[in-house]
């Protein structure tokens, strides 16, 4: 691998940045003390701009190349941890209870703020780098808070550029889908207002877990008799809540779950059919049922050329055979979606040692692999704002 100089030289200082974040993850929108660390730290690089509270806690760093251009280029990193008990015995892990850097975004931070090191000291290209810090990815719209803010208004680019770390177990390697390339979703909560009673009584009862038990067989056939069957769509319960004691029937029970889709015209069905369906189970059980949908990530697409531009700066950096461009497409979602439904990029993948899964209480990330992914970000930078 060829891993650029500046950023080869500051491989102790990321690994030590890593570390510090990973023992203090902070979840989305109370990201204060990593956000102060990232300014901290382009400031100290000698970056020309740092704004911060962007989005609530987003970070924004402005690079000028020493050459003039009228092309802006944006690097985005996540900051957010995950609500997860951290099991992994590390000699740095989380210091927070019951939060863990569990998907790798104090990974991101760090690579990027690899990347926006090299930039600053080199300044080897023309126009402007963007680097942006982004909170509150995991479900709670970060990126859309961000925008909202104004961050393409007050700070535009013209493509932008994303990661994920990738516990493949091959350290290095370079994964992206051209296309549609990770799904969109949508969260539902289902309350059903039933009628309790003595559970040696039900017939005086409205059960609501039984109601429940039924719609969550039902909604399964929208998968298998609505949705064409060469379009992809996951609908998932995910929770039923219920009851307090042994002997009651309860008044009321919940339902919560997601759905993950690739077509907006899937999810607008799906949706459909839900509430189609909680209308008639309304009807037929004599109780009343509300449904919340709301839509939490679009569909992530990534623009075939720019991908193409990707994968040529990442070759640079780890060679072309540790290069893929058939990834298949991911049911997982991701918020940089929504950036690049405003600006086209790409967002790939890098893999690194261990194969526990993300989001997962184990999940191990070895940093080997910050001044790998700094340096392809840094290195897409270099190629499309050449001279």
């Amino acid at each position: 691998m060829s891993v650029l100089p500046i950023i080869h030289e500051s491989t102790d200082e990321l690994t030590a940045i890593f570390k510090d974040l990973h023992a203090h993850p902070e979840i989305g929108f109370t990201e204060v003390r990593t956000a102060g660390i990232v300014a901290d730290k382009l400031r100290e690089y000698g970056v020309d701009e740092v704004h911060t509270g962007i989005g609530i806690t987003g970070v924004v760093g402005i690079i000028k190349g020493n050459r003039e251009g009228p092309r802006r280029i944006g690097l985005r990193a996540d900051m957010d941890a995950l609500p997860i008990n951290e099991e992994t015995n590390l000699a740095y892990a989380s210091t927070n209870p019951g939060v863990m850097h569990a998907c790798g975004h104090d990974s991101h931070t760090t690579m990027l703020l690899g990347a926006a090191k090299h930039l600053a000291q080199t300044r080897d290209f023309a126009g402007t780098a963007v680097v942006i810090f982004q909170p509150a990815e995991e479900g709670l719209g970060g990126a859309r808070g961000m925008i909202k803010d104004g961050l393409f208004d007050r700070f535009p680019v013209d493509e932008i550029y994303g990661m994920h770390n990738w516990p493949s177990g091959d350290p290095g390697t370079f994964g992206i889908c051209k296309g549609a390339a990770m799904a969109g979703a949508s969260f539902f909560d289902i309350t059903i207002q039933g009628k309790g009673s003595h559970a040696a009584m039900p017939q005086q009862s409205k059960d609501p877990l039984v109601i429940a038990s039924a719609l969550v067989a039902s909604l399964q056939t929208i998968l298998s008799r609505n949705v064409a069957p060469l379009d992809t769509c996951v609908l998932s319960v995910t929770q039923i809540h219920s009851g307090s004691a042994y002997n009651v029937v309860p008044d009321t029970a919940t339902l919560a779950g997601t759905i993950r889709y690739f077509k907006d015209e899937v999810c607008t069905l799906a949706e459909s059919r839900m509430r189609e369906l909680c209308e008639g189970f309304a009807l037929a059980y004599g109780v009343q049922i509300n449904i919340d949908l709301r839509n939490i990530f679009d569909v992530l697409v990534n623009d075939a050329d720019l991908s193409d531009a990707y994968m040529e700066a990442a070759a640079d950096i780890v060679g072309k055979d540790k290069i893929s461009s058939t990834d298949e497409p991911a049911t997982g979602s991701e918020d940089f979606a929504d950036m690049l439904k405003v600006i086209p990029g790409a967002y790939c993948k890098i893999g690194h040692s261990g194969t526990t899964g993300l989001h997962n209480p184990s999940f191990f990330l070895d940093p080997e692999i910050l001044p790998v992914g700094a340096s392809i970000m840094a290195r897409i930078v270099e190629r499309r704002l050449a001279a």
